[in-house]
């Protein structure tokens, strides 16, 4: 990893990629997060579990865990940090992103300035 990478991963948002790819029989695998044109506010996040990055990818390894993200989605991240939230609503992975100028409701969809 590289430690002057422009996107970041918390430990507890690394420990939940971690125990979700244990959880389905997947150890090695890692989180893809992407964006995606699209969502209410012009941009949106997905997430999957993949066996392996591609070639291309930035990985970020955070003790246990790792995210895989894609050079173009990287230029959406810049600066961002994924983490995952609990609260009575439920439980989910978030992005902390500094180029995201406005957000719907649903908390997957910005848009940028």
């Amino acid at each position: 990893m590289d430690t002057a990478t422009p996107f970041r991963v918390t430990p507890r948002a690394a420990a939940q990629v971690a125990e979700i790819a244990a959880r389905q029989g997947k150890p090695q695998a890692g989180l893809r997060l992407a964006v995606d044109a699209g969502g209410c506010s012009g941009f949106q996040y997905r997430f999957d579990l993949e066996d392996a990055p591609a070639a291309d990818d930035l990985v970020v390894a955070e003790g246990p865990g790792r995210v895989f993200v894609d050079p173009v989605s990287l230029e959406l991240l810049a600066g961002a940090e994924l983490d995952w939230t609990e609260a009575l609503i439920g439980a989910h992975f978030a992005v902390k992103n500094p180029q995201a100028v406005s957000a719907c409701g649903c908390g997957t969809s910005f848009s940028v300035g």
